[in-house]
C-alpha cells in the first residue's frame, strides 16, 4: 500500500512539472523584446541614404515590393563597434526604415511632413556621437543644415540636425561636453542611433501601456518645470546607469531607447491630440517592437485588451501585426528571427 502510494505522490509530481512545462512553452517573454526600429516615409532615398551613411550607419536590410510600388530600407550602426554588429536585422535595435514610395522624387508637391509643424506628433530621432563639437562640424562641412547647431541658445550640449526631407536628428554627446572642445576628430563607428522621440497627451496612459503592455521599462525621467514638460526614456534591456556623460543624459551610450514627451496640461483636452503620421499630411509611420514569439506575443496582447490596426491574421501579411498606443500611433510587431524563423516572407 505504501508503495504504491509513492509511486502515485511520484506520478503526480512528474504530472505537474510537466504541466508547468508545458504553461511556460506557451508564454512568451517581454524581457526579450527589442525595440527594433523607427519608420520614416522619404522623397528620394539616393539623397536619404546618403545622409544616414555620412552619420556612420549602412544599410542592414533593404526589402522590395515592385508590384505595390515601395522599397523599405533599413540602415543602423554595424561596424566592429556598434552595439549590434552582425546581427540578423530583426535581432537588433536602434534602426531607422527608410520608406520610399515610387515617384515620389520625381513629385515637386511631394514633402513628408516631419511631425515638429502642425499637426505635431513624432519629433526626432537621436544619435548619439564620441565628441559632439567634431561630429558636428563634420556634419555641417558635409553640407547638411541644422535645425539648431550646438553653440545656438542655451542648450550647448545639444543639437539638431535636419536630415533631407526636414526630419529632425538630435545629436547628443556619449563624452562630456567640456572635455571635447578642442578634439577634432570624430569616429562614427562609435555612433549610436539612441532614441526616437513622440509627443503624448497622458503621461499616465502612455506609460501604463508601454510598460504593462509593451514590456518596457523606464530608463530615465527628465522633468522641466519652468517650460511646462516631462520626458520619459523607456526601453528594453539593463536598467539605466548613474552616470551622466553631458550632464543631463546617463543613457548616451544606448540604442533602442524611446522617448515620450509630455506637454502639460495636454491630458485634459478632448479627443486626439497628436498626429499619427499615418493619417495626411504623412511622415512618420510607425515604432516596431521584435518578439521571441510573434503568435504569442500577439495571444498576450489580445489578452491584455490592446487596439489593434492589424492583427496577425488579417490581410495577406501573416507575419506582422500592428497595435495602436493610446495616441493612436502605430506599433509594428515582428519576429525576431534569432528565436525562430518568421511565418511567410515580407
Amino acid at each position: 500500500m505504501q508503495s504504491a502510494l509513492n509511486r502515485t505522490k511520484t506520478l503526480l509530481t512528474q504530472l505537474t512539472a510537466t504541466r508547468a512545462y508545458a504553461t511556460s512553452a506557451t508564454m512568451t517573454d517581454p524581457s526579450k523584446y527589442l525595440f527594433n526600429h523607427s519608420m520614416l516615409r522619404v522623397k528620394d532615398p539616393k539623397k536619404s541614404v546618403a545622409f544616414y551613411e555620412h552619420l556612420g550607419m549602412s544599410v542592414v536590410n533593404k526589402l522590395e515590393f515592385p508590384d505595390n510600388k515601395f522599397d523599405l530600407y533599413f540602415l543602423a550602426y554595424d561596424g566592429p563597434k556598434a552595439a549590434s554588429h552582425g546581427k540578423h536585422w530583426s535581432d537588433r535595435e536602434g534602426i531607422i526604415e527608410l520608406t520610399h514610395n515610387y515617384g515620389t522624387e520625381d513629385d515637386p508637391n511631394y514633402k513628408p511632413h516631419n511631425g515638429n509643424k502642425q499637426p505635431q506628433g513624432f519629433g526626432h530621432v537621436c544619435v548619439s556621437v564620441d565628441n559632439i563639437q567634431a561630429a558636428c562640424k563634420r556634419i555641417s562641412d558635409a553640407g547638411y543644415r541644422f535645425q539648431k547647431k550646438l553653440e545656438d541658445g542655451r542648450m550647448r550640449h545639444i543639437a539638431f540636425a535636419l536630415d533631407p526631407d526636414d526630419y529632425w536628428v538630435e545629436i547628443i554627446a556619449q563624452n562630456p561636453v567640456n572635455e571635447t572642445e578642442d578634439v577634432k576628430d570624430t569616429d562614427t563607428t562609435t555612433y549610436r542611433m539612441n532614441h526616437t522621440m513622440i509627443r503624448v497627451k497622458d503621461k499616465d496612459a502612455s506609460l501604463k501601456f508601454y510598460q504593462d503592455i509593451m514590456g518596457m521599462t523606464l530608463k530615465r525621467t527628465s522633468e522641466n518645470e519652468a517650460a511646462k514638460f516631462t520626458l520619459y526614456f523607456l526601453g528594453y534591456g539593463p536598467p539605466a546607469g548613474d552616470q551622466s556623460a553631458n550632464g543631463v543624459n546617463p543613457t548616451a551610450d544606448r540604442e533602442g531607447l524611446l522617448e515620450l514627451t509630455w506637454n502639460y496640461g495636454t491630458e485634459k483636452e478632448e479627443g486626439r491630440v497628436y498626429h499619427d503620421g499615418n493619417a495626411e499630411p504623412q511622415g512618420f509611420g510607425h515604432i516596431c517592437v521584435s518578439v521571441d514569439d510573434l503568435d504569442k506575443a500577439c495571444a498576450r496582447m489580445e489578452e491584455k485588451g490592446v487596439e489593434w490596426k492589424k492583427r496577425l491574421t488579417d490581410g495577406r501579411m501573416k507575419n506582422v501585426a500592428f497595435v495602436l498606443d493610446p495616441d493612436g500611433y502605430w506599433i509594428e510587431v515582428i519576429q525576431n528571427e534569432k528565436f525562430k524563423e518568421a511565418p511567410g516572407k515580407y
